[in-house]
């Protein structure tokens, strides 16, 4: 993986543009309204989804597996981001807690195993009443069956990106335990889930909301 995301950047350098995500705006939108302060953002690349938060006052921290994407990043936003270089798979990185997490089109990149420490790992990094934003590609995903079957619903389509494609039983599996309260369809080029989530001390019980 890291050799994979290193020639990426390399090569490509801003592959997608300095633009945010359209998840990263509605994630700002949702942060900005409940008063997060400080945001993680897990697999940052060159830090154009840190913009929306660090435009709103939001103190952002990234962690990044190409040194190369790190290298790009302080060129556009400099001592406004701190990137912690590695893999999420090593999380954690420190022992701060956050208001909120912003995860952009990573999950669905990771093994089984990896995405399930992922999200607990974030989860534990959260501040109580904190929120996790997750985006991740879904079913709906055009080239959803090409490729080499690797697992169920995983599939290869370039060497090296293996992508799980979620529909809405695996996000309740992976997410419900860590107080997921919502599911949004978001388009980004692909069809992807956006999945809110609250971390609660209190035992109390979440209606899940899918909407479209």
């Amino acid at each position: 993986m890291t050799e994979f995301w290193e020639t990426a950047f390399n090569n490509k350098q801003e592959m997608w543009g300095l633009n945010s995500a359209k998840s990263a705006l509605i994630a700002k939108e949702f942060f900005v309204e409940n008063h997060v302060k400080t945001v993680l953002i897990p697999g940052i690349g060159y830090g154009r989804n840190a913009q929306p938060f660090i435009n709103n006052g939001i103190e952002v921290t990234g962690i990044e597996i190409s040194k190369t994407a790190i290298e790009i990043a302080k060129k556009h936003y400099g001592s406004e981001l701190h990137i912690f270089h590695g893999s999420v798979t090593e999380m954690s990185f420190d022992n701060k807690k956050y208001d909120g997490i912003f995860c952009y089109a990573l999950i669905h990149l990771l093994d089984s195993e990896e995405r399930k420490k992922l999200i607990q790992d974030c989860y534990s990094q959260l501040n109580e009443n904190g929120f996790m934003i997750f985006t991740a590609i879904n079913k709906n995903a055009k080239q959803y069956g090409q490729g080499e079957l690797i697992s169920k619903d995983r599939y290869e389509i370039h060497k090296g990106a293996k992508i799980f494609y979620y529909d809405q039983e695996s996000v309740n599996s992976e997410f419900d335990k860590f107080g997921l309260f919502e599911i949004t369809e978001v388009d980004e080029n692909q069809p992807m889930y956006l999945m809110k989530c609250q971390k609660r001390i209190e035992n109390t019980a979440h209606n899940n909301v899918y909407k479209k």
